[in-house]
């Protein structure tokens, strides 16, 4: 009696144990963005679900971070609303999710200063080859006018963001 006790109480811990493992996936698998927050002058990228923080980034811009984008090689980090819409997993920059830069507003402002203005402005982590850099990146502003993260917060970013995520970039 004593063992077949021992032995039940043994597959019920397993059997609780694996259903918490399992609750643990479930919820960290399920875990998407609705909305990304990037807020320039704090250098910040949040990734929101349902009004809650799910993480917060420190990052890079553009060289040249202060005001919208007006056009192209301005070193700007556009501002405005835009939605995540493709990405690319044979970037430059190890891992990039692009940006829908430029939105109506933003042609319209180029058209009236007759100027291009740009695109390809991504989420993106560190130049291939440059990964070591790690966190030091932050340290100043670097990108064309990119959003920039580490290697391994953009490759923990990528599947928490799907395409069609709206973005907000603040000044």
């Amino acid at each position: 009696m004593v063992i077949f006790m021992t032995s039940c109480l043994k597959v019920l811990s397993m059997l609780m144990i694996f259903t918490m493992l399992g609750a643990i996936g479930f919820a960290t698998g399920d875990l998407t963005a609705d909305k990304l927050l990037v807020e320039k002058k704090a250098r910040r990228l949040t990734l929101l679900s349902k009004g809650q923080i799910l993480r917060t980034y420190k990052i890079a811009l553009g060289g040249n971070p202060e005001g919208p984008k007006e056009r192209e090689g301005d070193g700007k980090t556009p501002e405005g609303s835009y939605i995540i819409d493709g990405r690319n997993t044979r970037s430059g920059y190890h891992l990039s999710l692009h940006i829908s830069y430029p939105n109506e507003k933003d042609r319209k402002r180029a058209k009236e200063l007759g100027v291009s203005p740009g695109a390809q402005i991504m989420i993106h982590g560190m130049k291939n080859g440059l990964g070591w850099i790690g966190p030091f990146h932050t340290l100043y502003n670097w990108t064309q006018g990119c959003i920039a993260v580490t290697d391994a917060e953009i490759d923990e970013i990528a599947p928490l963001v799907p395409n069609g995520t709206p973005i907000e970039i603040r000044p």
